[in-house]
């Protein structure tokens, strides 16, 4: 793996993949195949691969060689060959055949040797609010040692390598994604780590405390149906409080919320079991959700849903119950999830998904 790195960088690009991984095996900072991190030398960048889990850095080979000056060029230039900046992978050293994250851009404009992108749940949390300006500058006012940006939604790929263009000169070391995560950078490995500890320390929000879910019952409504109780325990925090469930139910938050559990989650009413949800559903032409909440009792997933989507529900759950009970929520608007599920880029990382779910 990585066969272009030279020797006297191995053991800083070893350890900038161990720092990938424990990014990726964290629900915490990381779900699926959210997030991406990059490793720069010689003018060639290593980035996590389109499809592929942080969790895997280092066992599997997920990183791709791109080269970065063309590409920032064509991203500056309004290159529509940015986007997917397959055009500036290095095919020589990319044994594998993988596709640069959707992310690639960004990473690419930030001159840092190291960045990590990861989809913070307390990230997430805070920058969904509506006085979010305030309430992060007041977090990030306990590290007066950072440099730190905010950034405004933008969809993932070349929208949000622009805006993010528009303040790498500064060499931030924190940029606050709204509604998306965090990305935190640095000359090197250790550098990173230490920012990324500091930074999860001054955004860490308290979660509302939730009794367990009832699988038993739960699986009793799902009889019959192609719906099961989600087997992460943490997953059914979404439907155990009310405020929960409102800020899961009120819109959606963040793009792995549009790419994998979709627009619309459904909640039953008492004693309502799946099927008959189904129906009355079926009768008004509309089409099931992929997530179903049951009040006080807990999350029925479909049974189609993907590796990649049973980890969003997760994350899902670790974010609503990071949100302030009654808090204003500035949520992503239509136009903007129809930008995501109609992307070409999330059609073909959902492709990998449900690859990689049919052979686990």
């Amino acid at each position: 793996m990585a066969s272009g790195i030279r020797a006297e960088d191995r053991a800083a690009f070893d350890a900038f993949l161990a720092l990938s991984r424990e990014i990726g095996s964290d629900i915490l900072k990381t779900q699926g195949a959210g997030g991406n991190t990059s490793f720069k030398r010689d003018g060639v960048m290593w980035v996590k691969a389109s499809g592929t889990w942080l969790a895997h850095a280092g066992e599997r080979d997920i990183m791709v060689p791109v080269e970065v000056a063309p590409l920032v060029a064509a991203l500056r230039a309004r290159d529509p060959s940015a986007e997917k900046a397959t055009d500036f992978v290095v095919a020589a050293l990319n044994a594998s055949g993988l596709r640069p994250s959707i992310e690639t851009s960004f990473h690419a404009v930030l001159p840092q040797a190291v960045v990590a992108h990861y989809h913070c749940v307390n990230a997430i949390a805070l920058s969904v609010l509506a006085g979010r300006e305030r309430i992060l500058a007041e977090r990030m006012a306990a590290l007066p040692d950072l440099t730190w940006a905010m950034i405004p939604y933008r969809r993932p790929g070349t929208p949000l390598a622009h805006e993010i263009d528009r303040v790498a000169a500064r060499r931030p070391d924190v940029l606050i994604l709204f509604n998306h995560g965090i990305v935190v950078t640095g000359k090197t490995v250790e550098e990173v780590r230490a920012r990324i500890a500091c930074v999860t320390a001054a955004l860490s929000v308290e979660e509302r405390a939730t009794a367990p879910g009832d699988a038993a019952h739960l699986q009793a409504l799902a009889e019959g149906a192609p719906f099961h109780a989600a087997e992460d325990a943490g997953s059914h925090k979404t439907a155990l409080h009310p405020a929960n469930l409102a800020v899961a139910t009120g819109g959606s938050l963040y793009p792995d919320h549009v790419i994998f559990l979709g627009t619309e989650i459904g909640v039953l009413g008492a004693g309502e079991t799946v099927a008959a949800y189904a129906q009355a559903r079926g009768a008004r032409g509309l089409d099931m959700p992929k997530m179903l909440l049951v009040p006080d009792r807990g999350v029925l997933l479909a049974d189609a849903l993907t590796a990649g989507g049973r980890v969003m529900a997760r994350c899902l759950a670790e974010v609503v119950s990071r949100v302030p009970e009654g808090a204003a929520i500035v949520h992503l608007g239509s136009d903007q999830e129809y930008e995501l599920t109609h992307w070409e880029a999330e059609q073909y990382r959902q492709a990998l998904d449900r690859k990689a779910s049919q052979r686990a």
